[in-house]
């Protein structure tokens, strides 16, 4: 990828406005936990409720909602999303201004901001397709993969002191803030969005909510990935409370060496998001897309041979720099690839089919892993995930889709023959990791995992 490469004046906003809304998500990292416990005096079970329950009932929310926004303005609802989410978290310290916060407003503040969050990743991969030609796609994806990794880098820490100082509520505000940024940013872009097409009836219907995974299954080539993108992000998160288990407990690593971890090796994300481009172009997109697929499943079993002491420490850090740096280079490449397979009509709800399979797996492995852990052992649990991640390159899309681009300006050749005459022009929307696995408080328990792991197993994607 060359710096230089210039995507215009409107790309420019909405880059700026994705990096001040991702670096707001990660300087709250955590915040909701941290408030539910000290202000609220949550139980563990609360704090799991405000993880798991928000999550899923946001994501049962955004589900009609993608049938409805694919045939509308997609801009207008970035920036409503946008709002939306300023708005819900910033009641948050105005009713603790007030002394009348409570845990059902944080959880229900929880479910409108993740609902909102799928919806804002699905209506950015259709607008961004409007907005620039095929052959800079993977530029784009790239530059937002590597803006996601900087602020998973930086924010943290920032919004760990900034915490310390002036507490949870101050980073809150932040966020809220960013979101603000990020409306007035995209509003800034100007330029004419023409209003989308709608060839079926005028009336949404029942079978429409699942339009999004029958244009999934049905296609060849992305079927399989988004098996693999469903089943590789939900073991790898799966495992990661375990790990923080035994690293903290058994092991006796100290909390600055459990975060020095998972944070240093992130670097890795953001030279692997820089290689993407020159490695497509030198040996292709397949080809980069199954070898690092392939190659991101290897490390995590490493995991379950970790020891005591700066070995251990060591070796944590090796495996993560080796799985975050194949994540940074894969995770531009299947958007783009994700978005040459999908017709243009058919990308807000395809995107939302994939956010909402993703999230809903992997709550189901984390819950199920958390059993396991009880009764086999944390470092067993962690090993049955590594071996099972093994497996997941066999999910990897396999057949040449070197005629893809051509095909689905006119016509995917895998969907139904109902979807063949549907427009394609090219173009996805990374939205950060942490948008989708890493919002504060509303994905993380008090076990959550660190901020690097969250990062590389959620994404891509605006547009997992």
């Amino acid at each position: 990828m060359r710096n230089g490469h210039r995507l215009g004046r409107r790309f420019g906003w909405l880059w700026g406005a994705y990096g001040t809304s991702a670096l707001g998500t990660w300087l709250a990292f955590g915040a909701f936990p941290l408030i539910a416990i000290r202000v609220l005096h949550a139980g563990p079970a609360e704090v799991a409720a405000l993880s798991s329950v928000g999550a899923a009932v946001g994501a049962a929310v955004a589900v009609p909602l993608g049938p409805w926004v694919e045939f509308r303005r997609k801009r207008p609802v970035l920036i409503a999303t946008d709002l939306v989410r300023f708005a819900a978290l910033l009641t948050i310290p105005t009713a603790f201004a007030f002394g009348v916060l409570t845990f059902l407003q944080l959880l229900l503040v929880s479910v409108v901001v993740a609902a909102a969050d799928i919806t804002f990743r699905a209506a950015s991969g259709a607008y961004l397709k409007t907005l620039l030609p095929t052959e800079d796609l993977l530029i784009a994806n790239a530059r937002f993969e590597s803006t996601s990794w900087t602020t998973t880098i930086i924010g943290p820490p920032l919004g760990g002191a900034a915490i310390g100082l002036l507490g949870p509520m101050a980073t809150v505000v932040a966020d809220a803030v960013s979101y603000l940024l990020s409306a007035l940013g995209i509003r800034a872009m100007g330029g004419h969005e023409p209003r989308p097409e709608r060839r079926e009836a005028a009336r949404m219907r029942a079978g429409d909510l699942l339009d999004g995974w029958r244009y999934i299954l049905a296609d060849a080539t992305l079927r399989p990935l988004f098996f693999n993108t469903a089943l590789f992000n939900a073991l790898v998160m799966a495992a990661q409370p375990l790990l923080a288990v035994l690293m903290l407990g058994r092991l006796g690593f100290a909390p600055w060496q459990y975060g020095l971890a998972f944070a240093a090796p992130s670097i890795g994300g953001l030279l692997g998001s820089r290689l993407a481009r020159p490695l497509v172009t030198r040996y292709g997109q397949r080809q980069v897309l199954v070898a690092t697929g392939t190659l991101r499943a290897l490390w995590p079993i490493g995991l379950a041979f970790l020891g005591p002491g700066t070995a251990g420490l060591l070796l944590v850090m090796g495996i993560e720099l080796g799985l975050i740096f194949c994540c940074g280079v894969f995770n531009p490449v299947s958007a783009t690839y994700r978005l040459e397979r999908t017709a243009t009509d058919r990308v807000t709800r395809t995107l939302t089919a994939w956010t909402v399979t993703t999230k809903a797996t992997t709550a189901l492995l984390t819950a199920a892993w958390g059993v396991l852990g009880g009764l086999l052992g944390p470092r067993t649990a962690i090993g049955l995930a590594g071996v099972l991640l093994l497996a997941t390159p066999l999910l990897l899309p396999r057949r040449a889709a070197a005629q893809s681009r051509n095909r689905h300006r006119a016509a995917p050749d895998g969907p139904p023959r109902r979807y063949r005459s549907r427009p394609d022009h090219a173009l996805d929307l990374i939205k950060p990791t942490a948008r989708e696995s890493s919002r504060p408080g509303l994905h993380d328990t008090h076990a959550r995992a660190p901020s690097g792991i969250r990062a590389h197993a959620d994404r891509p994607e605006v547009g997992s």
